[in-house]
């Protein structure tokens, strides 16, 4: 089945159409109010966190922990139906989050291929560089995640991003 990435603004409708089974939610503690409801609420991870990737005062940074919850909320993911993963702008934590999950059901898949399939599903696709880090480390990647990722570049400039889907196997 496919991981679906959205910005908040879309997310209701992508629920609504889509019927994710499994829905991971990434915003700052003051927006997390407006996290849409998903159809199965004993399914939906929520994770406050601030698309940071260096320490900044009175904001959340992304750290192993938040890395360890994704990855233990996607192993419950049979896949059948389709998962969203969601943040603000659906372009840096929600990318960051897909990309790991994706690699963390595919362990002996090339990253860069999973990097790519993101790059093709969307230009403006730039995943936050210390959840991927983090996350290579956590999985023993040895760096291939960091590369990867590197190697799509940073995406054009969009503000919010545009929902779109990738595949959870390669």
């Amino acid at each position: 089945m496919t991981i679906i990435v959205s910005p908040l603004r879309d997310a209701p409708t992508v629920i609504k159409w889509k019927k994710p089974s499994h829905v991971i939610t990434l915003l700052e503690e003051g927006l997390m109010s407006q996290a849409p409801r998903a159809l199965y609420p004993d399914r939906h991870l929520k994770l406050t966190v601030h698309d940071i990737w260096q320490q900044t005062a009175g904001e959340t940074l992304p750290d192993e922990g938040l890395v360890r919850k994704v990855l233990d909320f996607a192993a419950t993911w049979d896949g059948r139906d389709p998962m969203l993963i969601h943040c603000w702008a659906g372009v840096s934590r929600s990318t960051a989050s897909a990309f790991i999950v994706a690699c963390s059901r595919n362990p002996d898949a090339d990253e860069a291929v999973i990097a790519q399939a993101l790059r093709k599903a969307s230009v403006g696709a730039t995943p936050n560089p210390l959840i991927v880090r983090l996350a290579d480390e956590v999985m023993g990647r040895d760096g291939r995640m960091v590369e990867a990722v590197q190697g799509i570049g940073r995406g054009n400039y969009t503000y919010p991003g545009a929902p779109f889907e990738i595949a959870s196997t390669y």
